[in-house]
């Protein structure tokens, strides 16, 4: 049993008999587990693990049997099939290692851990709050985003199981963001009370998702009344007292060296020390803090990750396994001739390698090899046989991290009898500060071996390529707009429209993964088009010339327009034109895609960042309908700025006309006829929808467009720009007004549109939002690339309405009118569209 050897004591008895707590269970839970105190508010008492390889010293072996003994049942439990799709994520910081040894026993599941080391450059996937740790907030980092993404089951390792609280956290936060259909929670000892027990299933069902539950023994702490005020006041008291502490530098007790778990010793009698010398290499050179340290050089295989903080693949488990012996040998070359007793030492989440290479090296010398590592936590360290916490050696921390300076520990270090002690960390703890760490090793060991392994940084993406521009991609001048696109112009996407809508629907395929045949107008249509243009010139120059002047003064004096493609990109060119004509301010301008269900794109942001103040972008649209993409823009930047950090972007869209009052940067709340929404990309500079399609776009790519060089022979894109930016002259006191106006009004959104889209939802009996399109534009879309059902016309509407109704009657969609409409018009999409709904001449049918 891991008890003291001396007497047979429990490592949990000192703490028992005083507070009163009992471990109720499996029989091999005092083998498994002592107590130790701590000082803190939520809970005063700490399980300390005698085979987690944290606080006590362990056999290599035992601490990694135990880890991948728990795998290899969780790879029986999921079978051959569960186990290749799973993924295995560890806790921060003393289940990094357990949860690695996990992984190792299913063999063929990637491994991550959670950290709380922030690291520049790589994205957060996700993150957690451990409710009753001393250091709470946990990072998911992992260098590939899909790690977490993937459908197999998550398999939650911890060293463990206590009030539940911790995973519950982690599962709620990640199914919200990567659901699944299964989670399996691994630990040590599941200690959950009865309350407690019944809670998993529960949130299992709450969910929709089973949750296996795997650990090596159960139990349960009983607690009695006002245990946790007895704790903090025993705390305090020996830690003012000093009685029968061990301090940062307190004598090594005399009783210590003889107190290795029973398994250590049972290994220490089957293999006596001293039969096998070692010499110290010439290659070491002494570390500054101490004479007596000496580094040793691993030869850490290049680019093989020190551990799972951004993930750790079956194929670098490969690695590691082969070039383990050859480590293992160079730190035994390291090692003092005659050593007996050696520790291998890791550090905080630094746990995996090292305990492979004690391992390693329990194999090659003839040495008693225990293993333990450093911890942030600070437990009350009580001289006594039948404490779990004997000694504790108090440094600073020496890896620079994200809170600030602090205190760091070892415990049972001192006063264990070492002849030597290997002390591993990785690169970014290097650092003059440890020292600290060498030094108080030093005073209670004659000989110091460091080994400082590289901290693994995954490569920082490739530079993002600068913005596309005119003529070589679209038909704008380069000055007029810079595309955050990627060319496709090479690649088919289109399909016809039919196939992409019963695609759409039938949840088979997402909008953004095709692209519609282009429309080409008729002659007729292409003069409608014209003669709207004459006719709304004047009123969109004034709405151009309102909505600029609200961002200059509200939203920066020098903003950076940034236009959601396509349909703002006319309006940013026209925002642009105004500022220079009216201020002489030559603003960048730039067009980013957005899609519905997918947000916005992330390198995009991300090239902005880099090259503006995100306070200064000013995000432009033409219009809204129901708010869907105000929405959707909200919901993206607040992700990105939890992905990656970077904060500042304001999510508010201008745009030139805001019929669903959905925003407050607006020209006008007016639905009327914006001619650029009558056609397609022979308004907007030639380039298609954007497309977004993992074949096509890469996690370092921009969103991708296409560039229809091919139909320059009808491009009216410059014509329309020309055609609004002449009206500016005219309407120049007219927009001063009318700012002057805005600027003064309340226009806090209502959302009245969302609502009314609501409303005709039900009442037509489609019952999905999506699907109906409110507003001219819209309207317009629908009818240019849906497949639509029929449209409704506010009574009375007039020249607005001609193009609509010319669209409708050549697609023989009917259109009612309607007495009371809170817009122009509204497009409502077949609601149960199929080819079939769908004449043979591919004309709308009733349903």
């Amino acid at each position: 049993m891991n008890k003291a050897v001396n007497d047979g004591i429990w490592s949990g008895s000192w703490v028992a008999e005083r507070l009163g707590v009992e471990l109720l269970g499996d029989p091999e839970l005092t083998d498994l587990l002592g107590l130790a105190l701590r000082r803190n508010p939520k809970r005063a008492h700490l399980l300390v693990s005698n085979v987690l390889g944290k606080h006590v010293p362990q056999s290599p072996s035992i601490v990694y049997g135990h880890g991948f003994t728990l795998g290899r049942r969780v790879r029986d439990l999921l079978g051959p099939d569960e186990s290749r799709r799973a993924v295995v994520l560890g806790y921060a910081e003393t289940a990094t290692g357990l949860g690695h040894a996990v992984a190792d026993g299913i063999a063929v599941a990637p491994y991550l851990h959670s950290t709380r080391r922030p690291v520049p450059g790589v994205a957060t996937a996700g993150g957690f709050e451990e409710s009753h740790s001393h250091a709470t907030s946990h990072l998911l980092l992992p260098e590939n985003p899909e790690l977490l993404a993937s459908e197999g089951p998550l398999v939650l390792v911890d060293d463990e199981f206590s009030t539940g609280n911790t995973v519950l956290n982690t599962i709620r936060d990640l199914h919200e963001r990567y659901p699944r259909d299964r989670y399996v929670v691994v630990a040590l000892v599941d200690m959950r009370s009865a309350a407690d027990a019944g809670r998993l299933d529960e949130f299992a069902a709450e969910i929709g998702a089973r949750v296996d539950l795997v650990a090596a023994a159960s139990g349960t702490v009983r607690l009695p009344a006002g245990v946790l005020e007895k704790g903090q006041e025993l705390v305090a008291r020996y830690e003012t007292g000093g009685a029968g502490t061990g301090g940062s530098s307190a004598a090594a007790p005399s009783g210590l060296a003889a107190q290795f778990p029973a398994p250590l010793k049972t290994h220490l009698d089957a293999n006596p020390p001293g039969a096998r010398g070692t010499a110290r290499p010439a290659t070491t050179d002494p570390h500054p803090a101490d004479n007596r340290t000496r580094r040793v050089d691993l030869r850490w295989p290049h680019n093989l990750p020190d551990g799972g903080r951004h993930g750790f693949t079956p194929q670098h488990r490969i690695r590691l396994e082969a070039a383990l012996p050859a480590m293992a040998a160079r730190l035994a070359e390291a090692l003092p001739e005659g050593a007996h007793r050696v520790h291998i030492l890791g550090f905080e989440e630094l746990m995996y390698a090292p305990l492979r290479l004690a391992r390693e090296l329990e194999q090659v010398v003839n040495a008693g090899v225990t293993y333990s590592t450093t911890t942030r936590s600070p437990v009350l360290a009580v001289d006594d046989p039948g404490y779990a916490i004997r000694t504790r050696l108090t440094f600073p921390a020496h890896d620079t991290p994200a809170d600030g300076p602090g205190d760091r520990y070892a415990y049972n270090i001192a006063g264990a009898g070492f002849d030597a002690v290997v002390a591993v960390v990785d690169s970014r703890a290097d650092t003059p500060e440890l020292h600290g760490l060498l030094d108080q090793l030093a005073a209670h060991t004659p000989h110091v071996v460091l080994a400082v392994i590289p901290s693994y940084v995954p490569e920082r993406p490739p530079m993002l390529p600068e913005p596309l521009r005119g003529p070589a991609f679209s038909s704008y001048a380069p000055d007029e707009v810079g595309w955050l696109l990627q060319d496709l112009s090479d690649v088919t996407l289109e399909a016809p429209t039919e196939e992409r809508e019963e695609a759409i629907q039938s949840g088979g395929a997402h909008y953004a993964e095709s692209l519609p045949v282009e429309y080409q107008p008729s002659e007729q249509y292409q003069e409608l088009f014209h003669t709207a243009l004459d006719e709304a010139a004047g009123r969109l120059a004034l709405a151009v010339g309102a909505v600029t002047e609200l961002v200059l003064a509200e939203r920066s004096p020098h903003p950076v327009l940034v236009s959601l493609a396509r349909a703002g990109t006319p309006v940013g060119v026209l925002m642009r034109r105004w500022a220079q004509y009216r201020h002489g301010l030559d603003l960048p301008h730039y067009a980013v895609s957005i899609v519905r269900g997918r947000g916005i794109d992330a390198n995009a942001l991300r090239y902005l960042a880099a090259h503006h103040d995100p306070a200064d972008i000013v995000f432009v649209d033409g219009w809204t309908g129901k708010g869907a993409i105000t929405r959707e823009l909200a919901d993206a930047i607040k992700e990105f700025e939890e992905s990656d950090g970077i904060t500042g972007f304001d999510p508010e869209i201008a745009v030139l006309a805001d019929p669903g009052s959905c925003v407050k940067t607006y020209g006008t709340r007016e639905d009327f006829l914006i001619p650029s929404a009558c056609l397609n990309s022979t308004v907007s500079g030639l380039i298609s929808r954007t497309v977004l399609r993992s074949d096509l776009v890469g996690p370092h790519d921009f969103h991708g467009a296409k560039f229809y060089r091919e139909l320059a022979g009808v491009d009216v894109s410059v014509d329309f720009l020309d055609a609004v930016a002449a009206r500016f002259p005219d309407v120049t006191d007219a927009v001063a007004t009318l700012a002057k106006e805005l600027l003064a009004a309340d226009r806090t959104p209502t959302w009245e549109g969302w609502a009314a889209v609501e409303r005709i939802s039900e009442e037509y009996g489609i019952h999905d939002v999506n699907l109906v399109k409110p507003g001219v534009g819209e309207t317009t879309r629908v009818l240019l690339r849906r497949v639509p059902w029929k449209i409704l016309a506010r009574a009375g509407a007039g020249a607005d309405l001609d193009h609509v109704r010319l669209l409708a009657e050549q697609r023989g969609v009917p259109v009612e009118e309607v007495a009371e409409l809170p817009y122009t018009c509204v497009g409502l999409i077949h609601p149960k569209y199929t080819r079939g709904a769908t004449g043979a001449d591919g004309k709308a049918v009733a349903v």
